[in-house]
């Protein structure tokens, strides 16, 4: 049998896409390049031009002197702060106040998103939601002020709420002692940022299509085994996303919350983190180069850390780059 022969249309190479005149493109989205101007002038301003900062690090810079002329002593700083005696006990309490964010923190948003998901009521929804978002918006004097004054010995309400359960005799100074700091500070973070957290988690539910949880509620799959089998993975590249920025930040235990929380001396071997050594330690102390030695330190362990959970989470598929 004779086969037949096709001939093949060979189609002429495509014209080639003159480059794209970037002034012109500038120009044209005008309207869009302006609203991104000042974001990009902050973080220019803010972000980049201090990291020429960083140098001071590696000098004994004194106030007054230019960073040109402060002498070279290299690892000084770093050595120094390696052998101070409060470093095992700033990072003990950095380590074990992240931990403790991170682990009860971290998942709060998720579970109260679920929670909130599977509320019918549309108005008691909101109500819940206005409530558990509100505390994201006050700052941190606000909070430390309602914390204060709930935990006062005298007319505080959570005193003379465990003096009417008879839990307690008298009132007891909370703020005072350090075995009940680190479960104030966790509690108050968790209900400052619970609420605004799960806006993105709720924004991620709401994109699952409904006609899974049909399918499933047909196959006789209970709100647990949906929750569990559909809602959660559909979620799970948004919080593998944010875990990983959670393990970046790592040691930034905290500043603002510790530093209103424990004004009071007594609880520095409970409180005493990175970030407020460097304040108490370098800046009120004028010791400028040792307080950017300390610091720096931090950002190269956040940033091992930020590539390490990046690595580990781009194996499963999400990660940020």
């Amino acid at each position: 049998m004779a086969q037949l022969s096709v001939n093949k249309v060979v189609e002429p190479n495509p014209p080639l896409r003159p480059p794209r005149n970037i002034v012109s493109t500038f120009f044209k989205q005008i309207d869009l390049q302006l609203m991104v101007l000042p974001a990009l002038a902050l973080i220019l301003l803010f972000s980049y031009v201090p990291m020429y900062g960083v140098m001071i690090a590696f000098q004994d810079y004194k106030i007054g002197s230019s960073f040109i002329s402060s002498p070279f002593v290299g690892f000084k700083h770093f050595i120094y702060f390696f052998n101070s005696p409060d470093f095992m006990l700033i990072m003990k309490n950095t380590i074990v106040i992240s931990l403790l964010k991170f682990g009860i923190g971290f998942p709060a948003p998720i579970i109260l998103a679920l929670m909130l998901n599977e509320v019918r009521k549309a108005k008691f929804k909101r109500i819940v939601q206005t409530i558990t978002y509100l505390p994201h918006f006050m700052s941190w004097v606000i909070l430390g002020g309602l914390v204060g004054s709930m935990l006062a010995t005298d007319n505080g309400s959570i005193n003379i709420l465990l003096e009417k359960l008879n839990l307690i005799k008298e009132p007891v100074n909370f703020l005072s002692m350090p075995e009940y700091f680190r479960t104030i500070l966790i509690t108050t973070n968790v209900w400052k940022e619970i609420g605004f957290g799960s806006i993105v988690y709720l924004a991620a539910i709401a994109g699952i299509d409904p006609s899974t949880y049909e399918a499933a509620s047909i196959d006789g799959a209970s709100r647990l085994k949906q929750i569990y089998l559909i809602t959660l993975p559909s979620i799970m590249p948004v919080v593998a996303i944010f875990m990983i920025l959670a393990i970046g930040n790592l040691l930034s235990a905290g500043f603002e919350d510790i530093l209103i929380l424990a004004s009071n001396p007594a609880l520095r071997d409970v409180s005493d983190v990175i970030d407020t050594y460097v304040i108490r330690v370098g800046i009120n102390n004028y010791r400028y180069s040792y307080a950017t030695a300390v610091g720096l330190f931090k950002a190269i362990i956040s940033v091992g850390l930020l590539t390490m959970a990046n690595y580990v989470a781009k194996r499963s598929g999400n990660s940020l780059w």
